[in-house]
């Protein structure tokens, strides 16, 4: 009789620690879902007129060597973006979570970016999916990795 209450009790204990993992990560994909969609703008969106405070918009979202690469990526647009006058406005539809745990998460984002440059009459579409890979540094969700599919 005894084993059998040692039994509960740890069967118990178990049910309660998982039942807070779970919460927890729970916790986290909401906060990822709150995030990801204003990351993606941020990230996906610039204007020739005021590049540079499109990138560092950015970059506020970006983190690690995920920041890095967006610097040099950023970089090395800057020129052609300015000669083609282009404006890209990203626009973030529905997220969702593909997995994730209580400090980091992969979303999937959909997102439409409106260009517009002197190459282009009027504006033109992308219709894009994105996986934001993201992970929790200093308390605050950070991109840490984006992959087009």
């Amino acid at each position: 009789m005894l084993i059998g209450v040692v039994v509960m009790a740890a069967l118990g204990a178990v049910a309660l620690y998982d039942s807070g993992r779970m919460g927890r990560e729970q916790a986290a994909a909401g906060e990822c879902l709150a995030v990801a969609p204003a990351a993606a703008v941020a990230l996906f969106s610039y204007d020739y007129r005021s590049f540079d405070a499109s990138v560092s918009g950015g970059r506020s979202f970006a983190a690690g060597s995920f920041a890095d690469e967006y610097a040099q990526t950023t970089a090395a647009l800057k020129d052609a973006a300015i000669k083609e006058q282009a404006v890209v406005t990203a626009q973030a539809g529905s997220v969702g979570i593909i997995s994730s745990g209580s400090d980091h998460a992969e979303v999937l984002v959909y997102l439409n970016q409106y260009r517009r440059n002197v190459n282009i009459t009027g504006e033109k579409v992308d219709q894009n999916r994105v996986v934001l890979t993201m992970t929790r540094v200093g308390g605050q969700w950070k991109v840490t990795g984006a992959q087009a599919i």
